[in-house]
């Protein structure tokens, strides 16, 4: 799937000027959840679980307080003129479904094609999927995000973003298909426009 770069930057509640719930209250919510659930959030298996998810609601969903704009701000300009592809494959990730709040598990391809002026470290462009991946997300909403904040933040010749991933609202609920993948693909400047540029990055990718 060739998904549509735009900017798909979350509005996150601060921007939508919503109030952001305290621990206490998020606490709250989950002792809600787990009656819900049918057990009992007093017994002493459950005592400490509620502080437990919000802390690490915390860090799963980090990603909410990143910019990847700052971090793609720092780049080389020493790369004698180098402009050909940059590729950094199999960049593991977890991410959550935001339809059902369950986890995806995958690998991301990122590859960039330099202006021949600048280059970014390699752990930036693995940083910046992070960032994305911190986040509740649809797959094909992430892989574009990806490719916008590249793009947007390098001004290269061409992005090139391919996410494998398998979700777990597949595998546990609903139609329980476990082992499927979903795979999606973005593509801008040279890499959208000049199918050997394409061609390239899908070979390189597929052929590891």
């Amino acid at each position: 799937m060739d998904a549509v770069v735009k900017n798909l930057q979350p509005i996150t509640a601060k921007q939508n000027n919503i109030r952001r719930p305290t621990q206490e209250e998020a606490e709250a919510a989950v002792r809600t959840l787990l009656l819900w659930a049918g057990d009992n959030p007093d017994r002493e298996g459950l005592l400490d679980t509620p502080e437990r998810v919000v802390k690490s609601y915390k860090e799963l969903f980090s990603g909410y307080a990143l910019d990847p704009a700052d971090v793609l701000g720092r780049t080389f300009e020493e790369i004698a003129g180098y402009e050909d592809m940059v590729l950094i494959q199999d960049i593991p990730f977890f991410s959550h479904c935001e339809h059902h709040m369950v986890p995806i598990i995958g690998k991301a391809h990122v590859a960039y094609l330099p202006d021949g002026e600048k280059v970014v470290g390699l752990s930036k462009i693995a940083r910046v999927v992070d960032i994305f991946a911190h986040r509740l997300q649809t797959q094909e909403s992430m892989t574009a995000q990806i490719a916008s904040a590249i793009q947007s933040s390098l001004r290269p010749r061409g992005v090139a973003v391919m996410i494998e991933a398998e979700h777990m609202c597949m595998a546990m609920r609903g139609i329980r298909k476990s082992g499927s993948l979903t795979t999606t693909t973005t593509f801008t400047g040279s890499f959208k426009d000049e199918v050997n540029d394409q061609v390239r990055f899908m070979t390189m990718v597929r052929g590891r």
